[in-house]
């Protein structure tokens, strides 16, 4: 038996897919939008839409990137990893700096 995406989510990436999917039913409902008016402006089904609600981890990243955008947050996706905000990652490259750096000589004529 093949396991599933859903099997594999650790429980805090289920939770926060729920609460992106519930931030986003919320978003519409505050806008005065249908489901149906999300899905069709989105091009999707009714039916794949409402897993976007529930957070479903099966549905295309382009539809609920689509959602957004729907919504009006175009700017959420550049937002998620920015490398600028990556405290991890900027305190790895820090580590990665060398202890001193030396001019290397060069060989030979130029």
């Amino acid at each position: 038996m093949r396991s599933t995406v859903t099997d594999t989510l650790p429980p805090k990436v289920k939770r926060a897919l729920g609460k992106l999917g519930a931030d986003i039913a919320l978003a519409r409902k505050k806008r005065s939008l249908t489901v149906m008016m999300m899905a069709e402006r989105l091009g999707i089904a009714k039916s794949t839409y409402l897993k976007i609600e529930k957070g479903d981890p099966t549905v295309a990243m382009g539809a609920y990137a689509m959602s957004f955008f729907v919504l009006g947050f175009d700017d959420a996706l550049t937002k998620i990893v920015d490398t600028q905000r990556d405290e991890q990652g900027l305190l790895l490259d820090a580590e990665r700096l060398p202890k001193r750096v030396r001019v290397r000589k060069s060989t030979g004529a130029t």
